[in-house]
């Protein structure tokens, strides 16, 4: 019988495979994820974190200008790798020795355990399924993330705030170097909030009231259920609807409980002027 691969191989080649620039808390939590799977006899691991421009540019040459298979529609700055805040990942088998692609029950367990850690999985993307994909994007958008902006993650093992993330050039910087395509920004619409608590029930709390708060959710960059039909915007106050509260209230030093209600709506109508 084959040996075991050890545990701390497989964190030591994740360590070394997501680099020294990706974000603290995405590397606190692949590592969790990666004890969480070894516990329940699944041997994880990471294969790719942070890349630099330059890196993403030499994969997104592979199959157009260079030899080899396309592995990516992205260019430098069009990935969310190339900011620290992606990982991707693979199954080995016992001894470590061979990597398992097929997407099958225990690979869908290890994307439960990464979503719990608080990942979104790229398997659950609706328009391109990418199944080894992993990332924290702390509530803003690819084109956010280009303009500048960084997110500030929380860890959900210990709280901590991510260390200050890495500094690369806005994207708009690149601009006249052909490279990344501007797009025309929009400007924040502003909802009403009702009052009141909102929170799961049986039945489900359903109406205009709930709507606003989904609508608003969504226009801060904490979707009800990115992906799905109008993210999720339905009017009805379930599970996914509290989830994302949850998030929205943890990246904003409120209670995290997933209810929403004065100081939460408080926090949102203030963050719907800016």
């Amino acid at each position: 019988m084959a040996e075991q691969i050890e545990l701390q191989t497989l964190i030591d080649r994740s360590i070394r495979n997501m680099g020294s620039d990706i974000n603290s808390v995405v590397k606190e939590s692949a590592i969790e994820m990666i004890k969480q799977a070894y516990k329940e006899g699944i041997f994880v691991q990471i294969t790719s974190g942070y890349r630099s421009f330059a890196e993403q540019n030499k994969l997104y040459a592979k199959g157009r200008t260079s030899s080899g298979n396309i592995v990516t529609n992205a260019k430098g700055g069009q990935s969310n790798h190339n900011y620290g805040l992606a990982i991707d990942y693979v199954l080995l088998s016992a001894d470590g020795k061979k990597a398992l692609w097929t997407v099958n029950e225990k690979w869908r367990r290890v994307a439960q355990i990464g979503k719990a850690l608080g990942f979104s999985w790229g398997g659950d993307w609706k328009s391109f399924k990418d199944y080894p994909h992993l990332e924290m994007m702390g509530s803003l958008t690819l084109l956010q993330l280009q303009a500048g902006k960084r997110p500030v993650l929380v860890s959900f093992l210990s709280n901590k705030v991510s260390a200050k993330p890495i500094k690369t050039k806005p994207v708009h910087k690149l601009l006249a170097k052909g490279t990344i395509k501007s797009k025309t920004s929009t400007s924040k619409k502003s909802y009403n909030l009702p009052s009141g608590i909102l929170k799961v029930t049986t039945p489900l709390t359903k109406g205009p009231q709930v709507t606003a708060v989904q609508k608003v959710l969504s226009s801060l960059y904490f979707y009800p259920d990115k992906g799905a039909k109008n993210n999720g915007i339905d009017g009805y106050y379930g599970p996914k609807t509290a989830d994302s509260v949850k998030r929205f209230q943890l990246m904003n030093g409120l209670v995290a409980d997933g209810v929403y209600g004065p100081k939460t709506k408080n926090k949102m109508e203030l963050l719907q002027k800016k």
